[in-house]
């Protein structure tokens, strides 16, 4: 298997994970069933643009990971 073939199989398997859980993320703004804070909805809002700005960085500059962990 060539790199470009490992790479669409590896994108299509990971972007389809991230959009699956970014979608369940957006489950947890259903008020009927949870409790949270402006400031919570922020901070989940703020953690996903960074990490999608981060991407869009490593793919323009070629630049190393930055790995964060999300807490409340």
């Amino acid at each position: 298997m060539g790199s470009r073939d490992k790479f669409v199989e590896l994108a299509e398997k990971r972007v389809t994970k991230a959009l699956k859980d970014i979608h369940l993320i957006g489950n947890l703004s259903n008020k009927n069933n949870y409790e949270y804070t402006e400031v919570d909805y922020k901070k989940i809002i703020n953690a996903l643009d960074n990490a999608v700005k981060n991407v869009k960085k490593r793919f323009e500059e070629n630049s190393k990971e930055e790995h964060t962990e999300f807490k409340l």
